[in-house]
This record gives C-alpha cells, sequence and structure tokens, in this order.
C-alpha cells in the first residue's frame, strides 16, 4: 500500500466519523438550539440590557417652597435623562418610606425659605437621600443633580442676582447615602451572593436528579419499589434541601462576622423567604429535568436559567438601570425577588408588610411550577 492511499484512506475514515458525528448531533434538536440559543441571550443581555451608568432613575420629589427658584429646580430634575419623577411628596417621612419599599432610587427635598436663603446669598441647602443599598447605581446620577441644579439656577440668577451665580454653585448639595452611608460593596454583593449560591445549587442539582436515573436505567428500579411517585419526587429533593440549609447558614454567618453586613429585619422572615425561594427553585429544576431528555441538556438549561440570573436580577448590575423590557422579563426570574427581598430584610429592616408583594410572587411561581413539575413527572415516570 503507498503512502498516498494510506493518507486518503485515513482521511476517508476521518470524513465518515465526522459525517457520522454530526448526523448525530443534527438528531438532538434541544442541544443544537441552546448552542443557538446562549450566544443570542448573551448578545441581548450583554448588548442592550447591561448598563454600569443607569438613566430613568425613579426619583419622589418633596417640595416645600413655591418660589420660581424651586420650580425651575422641579423641572430641571424633570427634564434631565438621569432621573424618572415618580412621585411628588408633602407629608414628612412620605418620601423615606417609599425609598424603604425600594420604589424610588432617590428624595429630592428643597426646604422651606429656600428662595429667601437664596437671595440672601445664605447658600440654602438641598437634601438629597438616595438609597445606598446598591452604590453603583447612585454615583453618576448624584453628580447629575448637582449640574441640574445649577442649570436651573442659571436662567433665573439674573440682573441684580447675577452674583449669586456666579463662583461656588449658590446651593449646597447634601447628600445622605441611606442603608450603606459608607458604600461598601460587599454589603450590596453578599446578600445578592446567597441567592445566586442557592439558585446554582437548587436548579442545577436537581434538573440532573432525574435525568440522570433515567440515562442509568435506575428509574425502573426505583418505580418497582412502593413508591409512589410523588414519595420518589420528595425523597429525591429533601437532601438538596438540607445542602441548601447548610449553604445558607454558611453565608449567613460569614456576612455577620467576615463581612459585617448589618442586619435589620427580623430573622424568621428571612428564613422563611429564603426557605420559600429554595423550595421554588428546586420546583424549578425538577421541572426542567423532566423536560430533559439527557444531562447535558439538564445542564444546559440550567445554565440558560443562570445566566440571567446573575446578569438581570441586580445581582451584578443595577436592576433600574435597565431597559424596560429587561426589567420586565426579570420579574419572571424567582432570583429577582429573593435578592429584593434579602436585601431589603437585611439592609433596610423590611417588615412582613415591606415583604408582602415579593412574597406573594415567590408563592405563586412555586404553586405553578409545583404544579407543572409533578404533572410532568408524572407523565415521564407513566
Amino acid at each position: 500500500m503507498s503512502l498516498t492511499s494510506g493518507i486518503a484512506g485515513a482521511w476517508q475514515r476521518i470524513g465518515a466519523m465526522i459525517f457520522k458525528e454530526v448526523r448525530q448531533m443534527l438528531r438532538d434538536r434541544g442541544t443544537i438550539g441552546m448552542m443557538l440559543a446562549m450566544p443570542l441571550a448573551q448578545l441581548m443581555i450583554f448588548g442592550f440590557a447591561i448598563n454600569n451608568d443607569p438613566h430613568r432613575l425613579p426619583m419622589a420629589l418633596e417640595v416645600n417652597d413655591r418660589s420660581n427658584f424651586a420650580r425651575a429646580i422641579d423641572a430641571a430634575l424633570r427634564n434631565t435623562d438621569y432621573f424618572r419623577v415618580v412621585a411628588v411628596v408633602s407629608a414628612p417621612g412620605e418620601g423615606e418610606r417609599l425609598l424603604q419599599r425600594g420604589a424610588v432610587q432617590f428624595v429630592v427635598t428643597i426646604p422651606p425659605d429656600f428662595a429667601r436663603d437664596l437671595v440672601k446669598g445664605r447658600r440654602p441647602q438641598l437634601l438629597v437621600t438616595a438609597d445606598a443599598t446598591d452604590p453603583a447605581a447612585t454615583g453618576n446620577a448624584l453628580a447629575a443633580i448637582g449640574d441640574a441644579v445649577a442649570s436651573a439656577l442659571a436662567h433665573d440668577l439674573i440682573g441684580p442676582l447675577a452674583a449669586r451665580a456666579g463662583g461656588s454653585s449658590p446651593v449646597d448639595v447634601v447628600l445622605h447615602r441611606s442603608y450603606n452611608p459608607e458604600g461598601i460593596t460587599s454589603h450590596n454583593t453578599v446578600p445578592g451572593l446567597l441567592a445566586i449560591v442557592l439558585s446554582m445549587t437548587m436548579v442545577m442539582l436537581t434538573a440532573l436528579s432525574v435525568t440522570r436515573e433515567v440515562e442509568q436505567g435506575t428509574m425502573e428500579n426505583l418505580l418497582a419499589t412502593p413508591l409512589r411517585p410523588f414519595e420518589v419526587m420528595v425523597g429525591k429533593i429533601v437532601p438538596y434541601l438540607i445542602i441548601g440549609l447548610v449553604q445558607v447558614m454558611v453565608i449567613l454567618l460569614a456576612a455577620a462576622f467576615v463581612f459585617q453586613v448589618p442586619f435589620s429585619g427580623p430573622l424568621p422572615l428571612m428564613l422563611g423567604a429564603t426557605l420559600l425561594f429554595m423550595i421554588t427553585s428546586l420546583a424549578l429544576g425538577f421541572t426542567l429535568s423532566t423536560i430533559a431528555q439527557s444531562q447535558l441538556q439538564a445542564m444546559q438549561m440550567s445554565f440558560f436559567y443562570l445566566l440571567p440570573s446573575i446578569l438581570l436580577s441586580g445581582f451584578a448590575f443595577p436592576f433600574r438601570g435597565m431597559p424596560q423590557w429587561a426589567q420586565i422579563g426579570a420579574e419572571a426570574l424567582p432570583t429577582t425577588h429573593f435578592i429584593r427581598l434579602v436585601r431589603g430584610i437585611m439592609l433596610k429592616g423590611w417588615t412582613i408588610a415591606d415583604a408582602a408583594t415579593d412574597l406573594g410572587v415567590l408563592a405563586l411561581m412555586l404553586a405553578i411550577l409545583g404544579t407543572v413539575a409533578v404533572r410532568r413527572y408524572q407523565d415521564t415516570v407513566a
């Protein structure tokens, strides 16, 4: 046999092997779909949704002065692209309550006698209260407030008042960072990390459970036992729930003693919200395990869920900095609501009334996912 014919034969065999692998890969439509969907999802998220310089942040105004200067500042803040005025408050403490519930990111307070002090050159104070639980969402926006105020007053401080506009700013913008006054990043990331770790454990590991049993052929052995399908499902979920509880204790202890993250809310509420999120994540993972036809598909589906959970939930990037369509999509993720709950309870001291909305959403997700998981599992083992 000549060298040429030997090389030709090798390439022919390699070509046949490539043809066989391509045909086998094309038969697995789920894997092909995930391979195409994953890069498209990353393009959408990184290209359009993620924004490190958030705009259109919700703001509340408390205007205690009815002068032209106050109205000019009001109009300037409404016109800037950094803010979206969603409320005008009048009662004392109303703005702080909106801030605590997470309805607004900033509260700007124009004090009484603002115009009188400005005309007399006393540099009146303009109080800006910011929700600093996410420091990345406040930096550039706070600088924009000072620029907007200076621009607004420049149009009115004319004639005899022109001297007030010269030199330093005629207004003293006082910043008060609520819930994270020092802007410590770990106070924001460590509570959010609890949601990400639990998502990875509860969803990914559970998603592999049923598919592993089916691939290894042990599912039939389980069904041959006196155990009912629902009992098998619960028995496979409980060990992961125990693992998750251990992770919760480790992270909470590290948050308290290593990172000194404040814990302002009630511990029973925190534990209840965490347990609800864990069970919801387990139901989601079990549902994925009944859809996937192999462990590879189960792993791919898990990553397809974890990617937006990390990037769109508010853990890695400011939630309010995303466009509206991305925020609506993120509301469908259990991680988004749990991160909101954890940060609210730990940093803001949320009570059951403050947490009721997000708890209700998680409970609704659990009811839907639990029903789907049980029915699909019964169909799978039937």
